[in-house]
């Protein structure tokens, strides 16, 4: 935890961020966090549509209508869950995560399955309510793992919720490992029929803000590794709902070493976003991006600061064939780097040095 304490301290040192600073890591924060928490289970929006869906309401090319509700539920649920995090004085409670689940479900809806010999199946998933039926996971191995039956379901929350406000008011864990615990029980218990790991990912950056510390993301180019450390996890507790529900800092030392990793990791991203200035530091989805060309920069420094440049003008300006131009600006979009509206103008997605 040494390395959680050392970044908090060059987090710290950082305060208080001026207006501009806060509003870009926000403004980041919100697309990174909401496209990646749905990417991780399934919606197919790029970064790109999701900014623009997020920032100004609005959907560039071809998506889903469900995956476009399911983002904008999200981003709903992110906003209220950020106010709610601010009232300290007010003990979490059941009732404030069913009704974060119905925000980002918003509605009852229906599940159809098609069953062997041709006959088809269905069931409602419940916004707002705790499962009715039992739900499982088949693991990256092949097995499935059961989590909380429908009538172990109320009491195992009760008692998650309990110790949370006990362990809150006792001190007894850091801001990280107050988290990690949560995160961990709450997915073994798995209370609704859909939408629980968008709500256990909510619910950390709930405890983490609580607390005055950051908030971060689970990258889902790293989804394996975030599987992979509940899976090793799951190993260590055992298969029964009920063990995985009351688990100990000591049960989940794997899950506890990958989250404190992660959330190291994620602050730097934050600490490196807001210091590192300079016409050729680029940012995308938390990374920073090296081009291997001076001429890149270039190119996205022109068409930021000239929307509707032509292809033309930016070989002429940068210095390089319109083919070469071509080239880069294939790549860029490849990359969800850039867009280029109806109307002829840039858009950069990829986020430049505040």
């Amino acid at each position: 935890m040494d390395k959680v304490k050392d970044i908090m301290e060059r987090w710290n040192a950082l305060q208080p961020l001026s207006e501009r600073d806060r509003e870009m890591l926000s403004r980041r924060f919100t697309i990174d966090f909401n496209y990646n928490s749905n990417h991780i289970e399934g919606n197919t929006l790029t970064y790109g549509q999701t900014e623009i869906l997020l920032l100004f309401g609005k959907i560039i090319g071809e998506a889903d209508a469900k995956d476009v509700q399911e983002m904008t539920a999200s981003n709903a649920g992110l906003r209220m869950m950020t106010e709610e995090a601010k009232l300290r004085d007010i003990p979490l409670t059941q009732n404030f995560i069913r009704a974060l689940h119905k925000t980002l479900l918003r509605e009852d809806y229906t599940v159809y399955s098609n069953l062997p010999g041709g006959r088809t199946t269905s069931y409602t998933i419940h916004a707002g309510e705790y499962k009715t039926r039992p739900n499982s996971v088949i693991t990256r191995y092949g097995n499935r793992f059961e989590y909380a039956s429908p009538e172990e379901t109320q009491a195992l929350m009760t008692d998650l919720v309990n110790w949370y406000n006990e362990a809150e008011h006792s001190g007894k864990f850091t801001p990280v490992e107050l988290a990690a615990l949560f995160h961990y029980r709450y997915i073994r218990i798995h209370p609704f029929e859909d939408g629980n790991g968008r709500i256990a990912r909510l619910m950390t950056n709930y405890i983490l803000t609580r607390h005055d510390y950051p908030m971060i993301v689970v990258r889902s180019r790293k989804k394996n590794e975030y599987l992979e450390a509940l899976h090793k996890t799951d190993l260590t507790v055992g298969s029964s709902p009920s063990l995985g529900a009351h688990a100990s800092k000591r049960d989940i030392q794997q899950f506890l070493t990958y989250f404190s990793r992660l959330f190291v990791e994620e602050v730097t991203y934050s600490i490196r976003f807001l210091t590192e200035r300079g016409d050729n530091i680029w940012w995308f989805d938390g990374q920073r991006i090296n081009f291997r060309s001076a001429s890149t920069s270039k190119i996205l420094n022109l068409m930021r600061s000239i929307p509707d440049i032509t292809i033309a003008d930016l070989s002429g300006k940068v210095g390089i064939n319109t083919a070469a131009v071509n080239k880069q600006i294939r790549q860029l979009t490849d990359k969800g780097y850039i867009q280029r509206s109806a109307n002829g103008d840039w858009r950069l997605v990829i986020t430049p040095s505040v």
